[in-house]
């Protein structure tokens, strides 16, 4: 293992954030794995997988059986983990401007179109490493003014010519969920089932560019641009939910790192005997088709269903109930499907989000994430 420190634009004198890296394996060694903890800071199960990760692959790697390479940030987000406004910890957002630390990532997909004008020819597998260098070249030019924007981009940088990118996320009660790119729906139910997730979200864009999908649309893009001249999506890179902010213990982390390795070695990241992963639990769904329940007033939250239960259309999902008049206002689902996250807090403000449905029947437009 070699252990790098980068430094972060700093944000005032005298203040010099840095973000760890841990290397394993040989650079340059394909398949290459990018996993990171926290982007959301708050969202902590991810840095217990991380530690849990870090000394499986140490040891791997001293045995030599880390046959590609893999990078993996421990904690992706040191700003976050340093805000405490009123003593609450708030690592979603970026209290210097309000934005959220998993969106607006930058978009290298024009820039690396630039450099490859002319290089690509009809054979795909030829096509991926100069589509990977290009990217690569792309990051590597990226100006950072702001603290913030240089740790997006830094991130980015690191990953965006991997061929596997694990970002380690979880809600605020859920079952274990992954966001994916719809061309990698059997990568990702690979995964999910090793993982033992119950949802399977896909997309070909979510909106507002999210750290798994700068890395991974760049290829849908770059295909895009270039066709006929195949360009394969090369980089797997998927969101992964795990469970809910307090799913977080010993147990449950050996339990998802040795997930993560087995999928690292089915995919030839790692040697040693590949195993059959699990049976899957679901099959991919449309995040488009995932029925978000909004309160339609202020009030107290009474929830009839747990994540993890099968939702019926018409079933009633929650209660808001009005602390002025004491009316009650059920809320029922759409759709059928999965409720596979809600929120932790039990006091609604107008129009906020309060579980998800993993469902097939809607068809959503425009940003389909939460804020």
């Amino acid at each position: 293992m070699h252990t790098e420190t980068l430094a972060l634009a700093p944000p005032a004198p005298g203040h010099h954030p840095t973000l760890k890296l841990h290397r394993f394996g040989t650079p340059g060694a394909r398949p290459k794995a990018t996993i990171q903890a926290a982007l959301h800071a708050d969202e902590v199960p991810g840095l217990l997988v991380a530690q849990q990760l870090r000394q499986q692959l140490q040891a791997l790697d001293a045995a030599g059986l880390v046959t590609g390479e893999v990078q993996l940030v421990p904690y992706a987000n040191p700003l976050g983990l340093a805000q405490h406004p009123l003593g609450q910890h708030q690592g979603r957002f970026d209290l210097g401007d309000g934005l959220n630390f998993n969106r607006f990532h930058p978009e290298l997909a024009a820039a690396a179109g630039d450099l490859l004008q002319g290089q690509l020819g009809a054979d795909a597998a030829a096509n991926v490493p100069l589509v990977q260098a290009a990217l690569r070249r792309a990051a590597q030019a990226l100006h950072s003014v702001q603290t913030t924007q240089d740790l997006k981009h830094k991130l980015v940088a690191l990953a965006i010519d991997s061929d596997i990118v694990l970002d380690l996320h979880c809600d605020s009660q859920a079952v274990m969920h992954l966001y994916a790119l719809t061309p990698h729906a059997g990568l990702a139910s690979d995964l999910g089932a090793w993982l033992g997730a119950q949802a399977v979200l896909l997309a070909t864009e979510s909106g507002d560019s999210p750290f798994d999908e700068a890395c991974s649309r760049p290829w849908l893009l770059l295909a895009e641009r270039f066709a006929p001249l195949p360009v394969p999506p090369a980089c797997f890179s998927v969101t992964v939910e795990l469970r809910g902010e307090a799913d977080t213990d010993h147990a449950l982390a050996e339990q998802d790192a040795n997930a993560i390795i087995g999928f690292l070695r089915q995919r030839g990241v790692l040697a040693g005997p590949v195993v059959a992963p699990p049976a899957p639990l679901c099959q991919p769904t449309p995040l488009a088709g995932s029925e978000p329940i909004t309160a339609p007033c202020a009030g107290v939250v009474v929830f009839h269903r747990e994540p993890g239960d099968r939702i019926a259309a018409g079933d009633a999902v929650a209660d808001i109930v009005d602390v002025d008049t004491g009316e009650v206002h059920t809320l029922r689902a759409q759709s059928a499907g999965l409720l596979y996250a809600r929120v932790a807090t039990r006091w609604a403000t107008p129009g906020k989000r309060l579980c998800k449905i993993a469902g097939t029947t809607l068809a959503r437009t425009g940003k389909l994430l939460s804020s």
